[in-house]
Formats: C-alpha cells, structure tokens, sequence
C-alpha cells in the first residue's frame, strides 16, 4: 500500500512538473469563473447572464490547453476570441482580473514562437485585439489606456521573443558541441586504427626477422641430419614450411595495412641505442635535451627497446612544438622487471595532439600492447611530464 501510496504521489509530481503551464492556465480559467460568481452584482460586471459567460470564459481558455499540438493556433485562439466576446458583452474580458494573466502568457507563447512569420503575426493579433477590447468598453477611453493597456501585451510578446532567440543560441550551441564531441570522438577512433596499425607494421619487421632465423636455423638442422633420421627430418620440414607459410601471410598482412601514401622504409627500426641521434636532432630544432640513464642497461626486448625509443620520441615532439619549452629531461630507468620512461619539460604545458590526429596515442597504445602504465599532466612547478612504465617478462634476449 505505502508503495502503490508512493508512486500515486510521484506519478503526480512528475505530472504537475511537466504540465505546470496547462495546470495554471486551468486555475486561471477556475479563478475568472469564481470572479464572474462573486463579482456579479459589481460596478462594471458583465450585463449577460452566468450561463453565459461562464462558458464563454471555459471557451477562451480552454485553446491555451492545447499549446503543445497548436503552438501558434492555441494562444491565437485567445486573441481571436477575445474581441468575439467583446461584441457579445464588452465587459467580460475586461472584468476578469484572472484572463489578463491568461492574456499575457497567451502573448508571452506567440513571441516564443520559432516560427518568425507566425512570432510576427502573433504580435499584429496581440495589439489589434487588444486596441479593439479596450475600444469596445462602453465610456470615452482616454489615450493612455488605448496605450498602456495593450502595450503590457506587447511586452510580454518580447520577453517571450527575447527568450527564444536565446533558447536557439543555446541549443544551436549545445548542437555544435555534441557535433564537435562526436567529431572528436570519431577523430580518436580513426587515430588509434592509424596508430595500432603503424605499431603493427613497425613490429612485424621485428617478428618477420624472429621467424626469418627460427626457420633458417631449422633448415640448417635438417641438412644435418642422417638419413636414418628421416622421421625427424620430415618434422623439420613442416616446421620450417609453416614458417615460410607465416612469413608469407605476415607479408600480406602487412600489404593491407600499409597506407599507400606512405613510402616504404628499408631503416632498421631504432632502438634505445640510438637515442642520442634523437637528442641531437630536437636539440638542433631549438630545445636542448638532457639524458639521465639509472640503472645498468641491459639489452631490450627488440618490441620493447622500440616501443621505449618511440616513447621518448613522442614525448619531445610534444615538448617541441607544443609546450613552447626552452629546456627538456629524459630520463630512462632499468629495473629487473620492468623499464620506466620520463619525458620532463618546462613549458606551458603539452596537447595530445601533433597535428596529424596522433599525439600521446601512439604511446598509450605501445604501452597497452605490455600491458604498462602511462600517466601524462602537468608538472609541478610548471612544465609537462610523460612517465611511462614497460613491463619486462625477464626472458632478456
């Protein structure tokens, strides 16, 4: 019961949320028939009977209640009946205090309209009706009741115009953040296929040379063997076909992947050992680079010792043409278990992007391959660091 009591109570108050207007509108409508009750012995009461202007009055009002299927035609209704029921009795209108406030948020809808001829069509409807209620009061009116009266109409008409011509700035700027986000979302899609693709091809030259000695060896195995091992030569033998045969589809594999634009490179991919060359090239391009090696060096694992030296690569491009840096450190620590990276500038601070869509990616996606970790921020005191951590496996080649 207390559930079926609770939901009862939530159910309305979601309801009352979304349809406060219609609900106000209604007790607008409830509080101008209470008015034409009390009131109607008053100076000024309307000269019809009950019967017929509390209908009339349930008639005026009850088009504002369809506002969300008639945006324009419901608060225009207002304005059209209005001056109808002026002919009929010109002071019902003007004695119901409460249809003013109905009047003006009838006016309030026409000017929030999106529609600029139907926003402009509203207002011409607000003032001719309300020029031809004030007109058809019985008594002289003086000039400034043919003005003011109409003219808070009018007002309301451009607050609700003023209010939609923010709402659309709002939502056209809301859209082109979701259009933006989207794009940049697509953007990093598209760079991480790139950047996994170009790591992909970067180590299967590795492999391909692993696999290139296993079956090399294998043959030179084969050769040597007596003829009364020929069981065993024949094993040999379809180990070494399978390797030619993954070579073979590593080669293809990699024809596919390969970027026609992209020229093919006969350079030996480098390694930690060529780091200097790198640190005298940044430093030529304008930021001079220290070089601070802890531990004992030891050789690398050869995807490692290239993924390590495209590490700190990346880390002084971004230095370089993004943190407007005049000084940079790099740090390299051997561990038994594992390699840790540091790329230290004093710049401004670095972006994640090197103008092809790329930035850090590349080496976030070289240290998920071993499963690392990869932080990149601002540095204390100013600056911006890479720290990157690769897990060894211990098998040291």
């Amino acid at each position: 019961m207390r559930y079926v009591q609770r939901m009862n109570r939530d159910g309305a108050a979601q309801l009352a949320r979304e349809y406060w207007f219609e609900l106000l509108i209604a007790l607008m409508g409830v509080a101008g028939m209470a008015e034409l009750v009390v009131g109607r012995d008053y100076p000024g009461a309307p000269t019809k009977s009950l019967w017929f202007c509390i209908p009339a009055l349930g008639v005026l009002v009850s088009p504002l209640l369809l506002r969300r299927r008639f945006p324009f035609a419901g608060p225009a209704a207002y304005f059209v009946l209005a001056p109808l029921l002026s002919v009929i009795d010109p002071l019902l209108v003007p004695f119901v205090g409460s249809l003013g406030v109905v009047g003006l948020a009838a006016a309030f809808m026409l000017g929030n309209l999106r529609n600029g001829l139907q926003a402009a069509a509203g207002l011409g409807l607000v003032t001719g009706s309300l020029l031809f209620i004030v007109v058809a009061i019985p008594g002289e009116q003086t000039a400034s009741q043919m003005a003011f009266i109409p003219l808070r109409f009018v007002v309301a008409w451009i607050a609700g115009f003023i209010l939609r011509e923010r709402a659309e700035r709002a939502e056209a700027a809301e859209i082109r953040a979701t259009v933006a986000e989207r794009e940049r979302d697509a953007a990093a899609r598209v760079a991480v296929a790139e950047e996994r693709a170009r790591i992909a091809r970067e180590l299967h030259d590795i492999v391909a040379h692993a696999v290139s000695v296993m079956v090399l060896q294998v043959g030179a195995v084969r050769h040597k063997l007596p003829d009364e091992l020929s069981d065993d030569s024949e094993a040999l033998r379809s180990v070494e076909r399978a390797g030619r045969t993954a070579l073979a589809e590593m080669r293809r594999l990699l024809g596919a992947m390969r970027d026609e634009r992209e020229e093919v490179s006969f350079v030996p991919q480098p390694g930690l050992d060529g780091l200097d060359s790198l640190l005298e090239e940044v430093t030529r391009a304008g930021l001079p680079v220290e070089l601070q090696v802890d531990g004992v060096p030891f050789p690398l694992p050869r995807g490692v010792d290239l993924s390590a030296y495209r590490i700190v690569q990346e880390g002084l491009t971004n230095a370089l043409k993004h943190s407007h840096a005049t000084t940079a450190n790099v740090t390299v620590r051997y561990a038994l278990d594992e390699l840790q990276i540091e790329v230290r500038d004093n710049g401004v601070g670095s972006s994640t992007t090197d103008g092809l869509g790329h930035g850090l990616v590349g080496v976030r996606e070289r240290v998920k391959i071993y499963g690392g970790e990869m932080s990149a921020c601002a540095a204390n005191g100013g600056g911006f660091v890479l720290t990157t951590r690769l897990p060894l496996s211990g098998d040291r080649p």
